[in-house]
This record gives structure tokens, sequence and C-alpha cells, in this order.
């Protein structure tokens, strides 16, 4: 983590550490399970998997703002977050990164890029109109933790494995079946593992994700009521936000709801999701760690 005065989070280096070990060798493994299985594409298979690999450390962050809506913003143009962004920039010690807005009545914020320099913090247009200014702050508070703590490049790159497995998948069996000829018994069983493999990949880069998700979340809360001291406008902004979701068109939210592992709360069309399954940790749990990290402030303080 780079120097910056957010609180250093030991379990959260030791999860990010560990999910990337494992999706890097999950990565590994199936390009080697491609390779044995069609023998014939391995020059294709070698320079995709080559090619996606390094799009995927280069790009992925720029792919997921452009997916998510984020338009870069200029201070004249929206002085009032750019003016958020500076006091908490100078408050952590960090570099200023770049600054957007998301055009959606979706109350919601985000944070990408792979490092501090290349980061990007984008809220809402719903958001904005519906929060106080500190806690507006106490949301980009959250947001710029996730920078300083250099999660979010982790979480980028991570959930993209999942569309590489796809892609990948369907070069090798057109590489294939194209080389092979249909009456291959070598080429009829690849048809068949392949898309088996592709999705055992994809379900546990899915898993891994989610569990990192729901731990940086918390995390990036303890570390924006430490920094700001106002753990109350980061709860309240997150009982509003939550609160208003359940307002918002449900085409609205099935636009957002396959980023909820960016967002600063999930965007949820249907019905509650298992805990298993969710990005987010549940608001009982975010508000409880936050009552308790204000008592923990207002002891220090009369101590």
């Amino acid at each position: 983590m780079a120097r910056t005065r957010y609180a250093p989070d030991r379990g959260l280096t030791t999860r990010m550490v560990t999910t990337m070990f494992f999706i890097g060798l999950l990565y590994v493994v199936f390009v080697g399970v491609l390779l044995a299985l069609v023998r014939g594409a391995w020059p294709l298979i070698l320079i995709l998997a080559g090619g996606l690999f390094v799009a995927q450390f280069w790009f992925s962050d720029r792919i997921a703002a452009y997916s998510m809506g984020a338009r870069e913003v200029t201070p004249e143009q929206a002085p009032e977050l750019h003016g958020a962004v500076d006091r908490l920039c100078a408050l952590a010690d960090m570099p200023k990164p770049r600054v957007a807005i998301a055009d959606t009545d979706v109350p919601n914020a985000f944070a990408t890029g792979r490092n501090q320099r290349s980061a990007l913090v984008c809220a809402t247009t719903g958001l904005l109109r519906r929060l106080e200014p500190d806690e507006l702050e106490g949301v980009l508070a959250h947001e710029l933790s996730h920078v300083a703590h250099r999660d979010v490049a982790v979480m980028t790159i991570a959930s993209f494995l999942g569309v590489l497995a796809g892609m990948m998948t369907r070069v090798a069996l057109w590489g294939g079946l194209t080389r092979g000829g249909s009456r291959d018994n070598n080429t009829a069983i690849a048809v068949l593992l392949i898309p088996l493999v592709s999705a055992v990949v994809y379900a546990i880069s899915f898993l891994l994700t989610r569990l990192l998700s729901r731990y940086r979340e918390l995390s990036a809360d303890r570390a924006a009521a430490l920094l700001t001291g106002r753990p109350s406008a980061l709860a309240a902004a997150l009982t509003k936000v939550t609160g208003q979701m359940a307002r918002i068109p449900t085409r609205d939210l099935r636009k957002a709801e396959p980023y909820n592992a960016f967002w600063f709360a999930p965007a949820l069309s249907g019905g509650s999701m298992s805990r298993l399954l969710s990005s987010h940790p549940t608001l009982e749990q975010r508000i409880d760690q936050l009552g308790r990290i204000s008592a923990q402030l207002g002891q220090a303080g009369r101590g």
C-alpha cells in the first residue's frame, strides 16, 4: 500500500495477495487445459492468452469505467465534487485521482484504476442530488480508500477473468473444430470439456472476488470513518442510498447490477441474494461497524 493517512489493513492485504494468487493459478491452469484439449490451436491460444492478459492489466479499469457510464469532469463542470475530493486527498496525503460523473439516477459511486496515478473516482448524478455535503465526503472517502489500499486494482483485474475465459473458450473451440474436424473423437471430447472447464473457472473466480469484495467494503468503511472522524455521516449516507434503491426503476437497476462489486452500495433489482453470492456485507453489518467506530472515537475524545 502506498503511504497515505488511511489506516492500513493487514487483513485486506493478505486477502488481496491470496485472491490474486488463486486467480493467477486459475488462469494458468485454464490455459494449460485448453492447450491439452485443443492441441492444433495452441499457437492461437497462447497468443490470445498473452494478449488478453496484457489487455486485462492495462485496460480493464478503463473498460469498467466506460461500462458504468463514467464521464470525466473538470473543476469548472463539477466544483462541489472536485472540492470534496481535493479536501479528502489533502487530508489523506494522497495524489488526486481523476474525477467523473455517471449520468444515472441510481445513487452510487465507484473507484477504478491500476494505481493512484491512473485512478478514477466517480459519483452518479443520483448520488449528488440526494446526499448532504458531509455524507458525500463520507462516500468519497470510502472510494478513495479503495484507491489507497489498491484493492480496486485487484477487483478490476480479477473481475474480468470470467470474460476472458469465455472468449478463450470460443476461440479454442473454433480453432479445434476447424483443425480437427467434427468426426475427430478428441474434438468431440474437447467440445464437451472446454465449456465445462470454463464454467468451473468462472464459478471459482466469482466466489473468490465476492469473498474479497465483502471484506474490502468493510475495510473501506472503517478507513473512511477513521480518516474523516465522522462515521455517522457515512452511516447516514449508507442508510439513505440503500433506502433510495427501492425507488429506482427496475430497468436502471438491472443496468447497474453487473457492476455491483465496484459500487459503494449494491444495486439489486430482485429479492435478497444469499450472503455467499453477495458483493457487499449487509447494511446492518456496515452500520454496526460504524457505530462501534463512533463509540471508539468518542471514548478517545473524552480521554
